[in-house]
């Protein structure tokens, strides 16, 4: 029988690491979590907890020294999850160098296959300035606005670097959009009269478990190398179509194709194409 493959996810006591972890578990693999405090009780998959600042922790925990093996892949969810929740500079202190040291442990324990949390907010949120074109995609320049989007701005990069170094490495980027749990579905209804609302993201989502999906499909995605992918839902918090949602809130904008009923304009075509991505859980069908 063959040996269930052993991935590190960092990040697993957050909002989206809970789902990743219970997904993993469920699809077979062996699971180390990996956060600063524990996940609620009865959670599945072996826990310890350890500072992702400290490079020499995420080498220990890369190399599984108390396992006798190391990790297949790593999974790195941790930061602080939004621009707001800290300082600036404590944001950029905590993320940047965390991101770091995770690669780098990659690179000293031998692990080619890295999952990596960035953010939507590379592609400009809040959309203050507006963004080039509609829907948007991974066609474009990074266009942070916040410490926070600069530092994810910047792990990208550098993952794009470490993947120059080993040609063998791959490094999955996945921007992942506002992480919605079911319960949260509660407060979409109260959106429905106000398009400005949900503006700084254009109206996007992602359900914890179509992003834990995900995950699963970037771990195992046969392509080396860094890529950059958008994960949200295919549909948007609103209930009417996206075209006028467009047309009232950014006029002009240009549409980079025709738009068909309420998809989602943060395109997730190369999600598919490339990852098999399928959404599979929509938050009108959860009310």
């Amino acid at each position: 029988m063959a040996t269930a493959q052993r991935v590190v996810v960092t990040g697993a006591s957050g909002k989206l690491g809970q789902f990743v972890v219970e997904h993993l578990v469920e699809s077979g693999y062996h699971v180390v979590s990996t956060d600063r405090v524990p996940p609620p009780p009865g959670s599945p998959g072996d826990f310890t907890i350890a500072d992702l600042t400290d490079l020499g922790q995420v080498i220990e925990l890369l190399s599984g020294v108390d396992e006798g093996r190391a990790a297949d892949a790593v999974v790195h969810l941790a930061a602080i999850p939004a621009p707001g929740l800290a300082t600036n500079a404590a944001t950029f202190r905590n993320n940047v160098p965390s991101t770091y040291n995770v690669l780098r442990a990659a690179q000293v324990v031998g692990i080619r296959n890295v999952v990596t949390a960035s953010s939507e907010t590379v592609l400009g949120l809040p959309f203050d300035v507006p963004p080039p074109y509609i829907p948007v995609d991974e066609e474009y320049d990074v266009l942070p606005q916040s410490t926070y989007s600069l530092g994810k701005s910047l792990e990208e990069e550098m993952a794009k670097h470490f993947t120059r170094w080993d040609p063998e490495l791959k490094v999955a980027a996945l921007r992942f959009s506002n992480v919605m749990r079911p319960e949260d579905y509660a407060n979409f209804p109260g959106w429905q009269d106000d398009a400005q609302a949900r503006r700084w993201n254009l109206w996007g989502y992602i359900d914890g478990r179509d992003g834990a999906q995900a995950v699963r499909l970037a771990l195992q995605a046969g392509f080396t190398g860094f890529e950059a992918f958008i994960i949200a839902n295919d549909d948007t918090v609103m209930e009417g179509d996206s075209a006028d949602l467009a047309a009232e809130v950014f006029p002009d904008v240009p549409l980079k194709r025709p738009l068909q009923g309420r998809e989602t304009l943060l395109s997730i075509e190369k999600a598919r194409r490339v990852l098999g991505y399928a959404p599979q859980h929509h938050w009108q069908a959860e009310l």
